[in-house]
């Protein structure tokens, strides 16, 4: 598995999504995913599954030092005192002494952004994470984040894939040393797949169309994908990606599809967007 640096994190550049696995489910695809090689895991409080994510990793066979651990508080919980307690939960539930990696899920303009960055650090400070970043921050507030933190800031987590325009917030995570962080990174696969940019390097290749698209999310730089399965043989799948390359013009081809501008995820609370560049 390769790893991404960036401001002093390792993170392994395909990792686990388990949004909408619960119970036993959960932690059965998190094993399984483990003993394949998978060394990254993303969760977070409002998946109701940490308990499950967290038994996955007790009783697969992997040492806990290396698995990259993430979750993630909820917009509700990030005012001061409540960011600490949502943090200090999650570990409960993990059954961790620490995460690799906290982020706050989704800005809450409700909330002064300072207060809950000043809260972030003091989590990292403490031990309860050893790196922290956001989510779901457009560029803008990307750019008070890094502004308000001590600690450095790793990682964006953004939804991202070939048909959504994320030139600016890829370019702002650049310029602050951090990863983004692809959620949902095949977009909603069957129409995707369809795209001849996709389909063509998938013959050529002899690989399926959703790891041409994984494939193209971690030839960018400083890009992590997470995506997220039910089937075991997806699993195995979506991280057979190095023993391939596309070309720069296969890579463009794929790049272009983002004219579209298709976001899925947009909630009656999500921020002001950036406009496509």
């Amino acid at each position: 598995m390769q790893n991404l640096m960036v401001n002093g994190a390792a993170i392994p550049v395909i990792g686990l999504g388990t949004w909408t696995l619960k119970g036993e489910v959960c932690s059965e695809l998190v094993m399984h995913a483990l003993s394949l090689g998978y060394r990254h895991l993303d969760t977070a409080s409002t998946y109701e599954n940490e308990s499950a994510v967290g038994e996955g990793l007790r009783f697969s066979s992997v040492p806990r030092d290396e698995v990259f651990v993430t979750t993630k508080v909820w917009l509700t919980q990030i005012a001061p005192g409540d960011l600490e307690r949502s943090a200090e939960e999650s570990l409960n539930r993990l059954g961790l002494d620490t995460v690799d990696l906290l982020l706050i899920h989704w800005p809450n303009p409700e909330i002064p952004l300072a207060a809950s960055i000043k809260a972030l650090n003091a989590v990292r400070d403490c031990g309860m994470a050893r790196h922290i970043g956001v989510s779901n921050f457009p560029t803008e507030l990307l750019a008070e984040a890094v502004r308000l933190s001590n600690a450095p800031l790793v990682a964006n987590q953004v939804e991202y894939h070939p048909y959504l325009d994320q030139i600016k917030v890829h370019t702002a995570c650049r310029a602050a040393g951090m990863a983004m962080v692809a959620y949902s990174p095949l977009g909603r696969g069957e129409a995707l797949f369809e795209q001849p940019a996709i389909r063509d390097a998938a013959e050529r290749h002899r690989k399926s169309r959703a790891q041409v698209v994984l494939r193209w999310h971690v030839q960018q730089e400083g890009v992590v994908a997470i995506p997220r399965t039910e089937r075991k043989e997806r699993l195995a799948e979506n991280i057979d990606l190095f023993d391939f390359e596309l070309s720069c013009e296969e890579m463009a081809a794929i790049s272009c599809l983002r004219s579209r501008n298709l976001r899925i995820y947009d909630r009656d609370y999500s921020p002001k967007w950036d406009e496509p560049a």
